[in-house]
């Protein structure tokens, strides 16, 4: 567990242009603010390798994204990229990092609504280490169940109040997903809507790929992951792993996918700005592909993933 004292906040003030700093060990948010009272706000996580941040505009934009389908009128980018680039210079300064392969951190964007009537919301950016969690989930792989979501494909766009597809801080079935996968001896979840498609996880996208050869004997690769307009959270990593693996030479491909699509997959995985790509070896306790070619195919796209900004 992450202590407070290898956590660095920074408040997004507009008394302090790059941002203020605060005591992470100390109590920094009001009891009525409506981020805890009834997480009303959103989030974004990424990471950080070397004191770069990767795809920080995508994240932006995303923010922006879920933002608007929350009325929530948010800081600026400029406000954003400034706190950001002082909460990393003041962890990475007070906390320099043992060696090149531990110089990850996570970057975490929050703003919520502010306590009951507030003229401005609450927002902040957080910095704080890389579990090892997630980096050996990244090597070894991990189990997952399918759980059914409780609503069908089409709800997103049939009730857009129910916030499908924003990245809010209402993250409470999400973790409860998690504990019960753990209570079967699973790592992960994959939801599946109620007329049996498949969506995403608590915190990820997933991704699957076939790869054979074509009738004159070219390799091909093809890249998949679920219609996006199926209720899920748009992925930035997927996104940008979409755009290398398609200048690379892999076919892509936007569901619907069904549990059997899973199943028959050469190989599947999670994918989120922090784990990165994470195999999944069973689903509901049964294997998935062939290791060896989820071996290959998992070296090639992390090679491709190093390389995105």
């Amino acid at each position: 567990m992450t202590s407070p004292a290898s956590v660095v906040l920074v408040f997004l003030d507009p008394a302090f242009p790059d941002g203020r700093l605060a005591d992470a060990s100390k109590p920094q948010l009001l009891v009525t603010d409506q981020g805890a009272t009834r997480g009303d706000g959103i989030f974004e996580t990424m990471l950080a390798v070397g004191g770069n941040v990767r795809k920080v505009q995508a994240h932006l934009n995303r923010l922006a994204r879920s933002a608007d389908a929350l009325d929530l009128v948010i800081p600026p980018e400029d406000e954003w990229r400034r706190a950001i680039g002082t909460a990393l210079s003041e962890y990475r300064s007070e906390y320099p990092p043992a060696s090149a392969a531990e110089d990850e951190l996570v970057v975490k964007l929050v703003v919520t609504r502010g306590v009951e009537g507030a003229a401005a919301p609450t927002a902040w950016v957080q910095v704080s280490p890389t579990g090892a969690l997630a980096r050996r989930q990244r090597e070894t792989g991990i189990d997952v169940i399918l759980l059914d979501r409780g609503y069908d494909s089409d709800a997103a766009e049939r009730a857009p109040w129910l916030l499908l597809g924003a990245k809010t801080l209402s993250y409470a079935v999400n973790m409860a997903a998690l504990r019960h996968a753990h209570k079967q001896g699973a790592d992960d979840v994959i939801f599946i809507s109620s007329d049996g498609r498949v969506l995403e996880g608590p915190t990820s996208t997933v991704l699957l790929a076939h790869a054979g050869t074509s009738d004159d004997g070219t390799s091909v690769k093809r890249l998949i992951t679920p219609q996006l307009d199926s209720g899920i959270l748009p992925g930035t990593s997927q996104g940008a792993l979409f755009t290398a693996a398609k200048a690379a030479g892999w076919e892509l491909g936007y569901g619907p996918l069904e549990p059997q699509d899973l199943l028959d997959a050469d190989a599947v995985w999670l994918i989120s700005s922090v784990r990165l790509l994470a195999p999944v070896n069973r689903i509901d306790g049964k294997e998935i592909g062939t290791p060896s070619v989820q071996k290959e195919l998992t070296a090639e796209l992390n090679e491709l993933f190093a390389g995105i900004q």
